[in-house]
């Protein structure tokens, strides 16, 4: 049988683990999230970034700790059983359609900086390209995402260095003086109280999503034992530098009551300074941010939907091959549902980009549970693996539950907040829907005379 095949270097890791840490919910989530918190928005992202590093760290040691797995959704079955693993491979699925929903929306808001054309125009467009382009082989993707995270990076690194150099200078702008003093002079640094902080961290969570990614990419990287651990390790880096460094700037450059939740933070910032191409340039660069995390996206689902049909979880014309070993099927209909992003930025184009990121945020800190439940089960279960492990999770398990513990907040947060209570009052449908498929499934197989579900490898634990 045709296998996926291994062929992202260590390059291609390292960047794709950039890119999720990078995406759409900074560069255009992160404005909505400033409305909400003003400056005590960095606290949010390093709190969420801090908890997001623990659930790697869970996630490595359990990745590395098998070497047949490829995915979580093996580790939730080996750790949580076949129920656990149909609900969180498909509800993975389901986060990355609404993240890559989120990010083509996002790509016809972008374009509209420049053409006064309908929002889901450009973001059919963009999906007909990304497709094409995943259709040939992972190396081609793995290219590809490398391109678009270095101009994030380069993007991200230009605008610290120009902030640097304005706040040096005591720089003017139509928004004022730049300072640091922007920080608390424009209401205090919780300027909407603790309310608004807490209300923030629905975006800041969306903003994380796909950090994952790395892990997903697992069954396709060359050396997992090496590359994993170093990509994970630099996370923390990652973190202060690319979100709560460059929020620092944005923030020292605008006072947080000059931005706008409907547009780039980014693109305000570089337009300030008065050069006139600036605020164009980093449009584009925020448009190739969108289009990146929207290709992630298409790589993730496609591949969760491959491995969801290798364990009889999803139907098996999901789990061929084209000549190029790319699950081509599985790339077709998950385009084909991403598309509904383009749809729904037709019918509510307001509302579109925030119905997203609240029922993404919501299945992501599903999955990232999932993944801490596991590792909790891993170490009372299987001591044997945990003293062999080369890539130990630290202060487990006592982190594993102030993690789980800060998710459940959220998730009340999300309750009370008026502006997410919708999708999150939605969401539990979707986890229903499942639960019923499974049972329909597995009766159906029982009635073909077999004892289960097949898990594709026969190498379910039982714990």
């Amino acid at each position: 049988m045709a296998e996926l095949k291994r062929e992202l270097a260590n390059r291609h890791v390292q960047l794709i683990a950039i890119g999720g840490t990078i995406g759409t919910g900074l560069f255009l989530g992160s404005g909505r999230a400033i409305e909400k918190a003003g400056p005590s928005i960095m606290f949010t992202y390093l709190i969420v970034g801090i908890a997001v590093f623990f659930v790697m760290r869970a996630l490595g040691e359990l990745l590395l700790s098998k070497a047949g797995y490829q995915s979580f959704t093996d580790i939730a079955e080996d750790y949580l059983g076949p129920k656990a693993a149909f609900v969180t491979g498909w509800t993975y699925w389901f986060c990355w359609i609404m993240t890559a929903m989120a990010d083509v929306i996002a790509v016809g808001v972008y374009v509209q900086y420049w053409f006064d054309i309908p929002q889901w125009i450009p973001a059919v467009i963009c999906l007909i390209i990304l497709l094409g382009l995943n259709l040939l082989t992972v190396k081609s993707f793995g290219e590809l995402e490398f391109w678009f995270a270095l101009i994030k990076v380069v993007t991200i690194l230009a605008l610290i260095g120009l902030g640097i150099v304005l706040l040096v200078m005591g720089f003017k702008t139509d928004a004022g003086a730049v300072t640091v003093r922007n920080l608390w002079q424009h209401g205090g640094v919780f300027p909407n109280g603790i309310t608004g902080f807490l209300f923030s961290f629905q975006m800041v969570v969306f903003a994380y999503v796909g950090v994952e990614l790395v892990g997903v990419s697992a069954a396709e990287t060359a050396d997992p034992e090496k590359n994993i651990p170093s990509a994970i390790n630099k996370i923390p880096l990652r973190i202060l530098f690319f979100y709560v460094g460059a929020l620092f700037v944005l923030l020292c450059v605008n006072p947080w009551t000059q931005l706008s939740p409907a547009e780039s933070p980014f693109v305000r910032t570089f337009s300030l300074v008065g050069i006139p191409v600036a605020a164009g340039i980093i449009n584009f660069v925020v448009l190739t941010s969108a289009a990146s995390a929207c290709n992630s996206g298409m790589f993730s689902t496609s591949r969760i939907l491959y491995n969801l049909s290798r364990k009889d979880q999803a139907s098996a014309r999901f789990g061929k091959l084209n000549k190029n070993h790319v699950p081509a099927n599985s790339l077709f209909i998950s385009t084909l549902v991403v598309s509904a992003g383009a749809l729904l930025s037709k019918l509510v184009p307001e509302q579109a980009f925030g119905i997203v990121t609240t029922v993404s945020a919501i299945c992501f800190i599903w999955v990232w549970g999932v993944v801490l439940v596991c590792h909790i089960k891993y170490k009372r279960n299987r001591p044997d693996l945990q003293a062999a492990s080369k890539f130990k999770a630290p202060f487990t398990p006592a982190v594993n539950y102030m993690v789980l513990a800060l998710f459940a907040a959220i998730l009340i947060i999300m309750l009370i907040a008026e502006e997410t209570r919708p999708a999150l009052l939605f969401t539990p449908v979707w986890f229903i829907l499942l639960f019923v498929l499974y049972l329909v499934r597995s009766r159906k197989q029982k009635s073909r005379g077999e004892t289960g579900i097949n898990t594709g490898a026969g190498n379910h634990i039982q714990l």
